[in-house]
């Protein structure tokens, strides 16, 4: 119960000091943004609002101008069943990855956001 106290606290002024420091977006031309967002849709982040990893994440994506879908995985939501169901098991930040078919699962922050700039950076 403290530790998810604290948990909440620090990650809600992490959560504050993102919005007042956030990083401009990346500038592409309309028809290379057109293209990231038509990519980012087989892209999805399960996430906690104040979990600093997560922040760390959705502040890259920001950075990267990347509209990758949020889903909020807190206790008792569908999307935490379907982190448990997919991945295999609820952690946060993952970043659930459609390729040719198949389905994969990323779990690590720094993982995340070095796939995010290796592939749209």
């Amino acid at each position: 119960m403290l530790v998810k106290l604290l948990r909440n606290g620090v990650g809600g002024i992490f959560q504050v000091g993102d919005l007042i420091t956030r990083p401009a977006k990346m500038k592409r031309l309309p028809e290379a943004q057109q293209q990231v967002e038509q990519d980012c849709q087989q892209l999805a982040l399960y996430q906690l609002p104040r979990c600093p990893f997560c922040i760390k994440v959705r502040r890259a994506m920001h950075k990267l101008n990347l509209p990758i879908e949020t889903r909020n995985v807190n206790p008792g939501s569908t999307h935490r069943d379907e982190l448990q169901a997919g991945g295999g098991r609820v952690k946060s930040p993952c970043l659930r990855i459609e390729e040719n078919g198949e389905t994969r699962w990323m779990y690590e922050s720094n993982d995340i956001i070095a796939y995010l700039q290796q592939r749209f950076g």
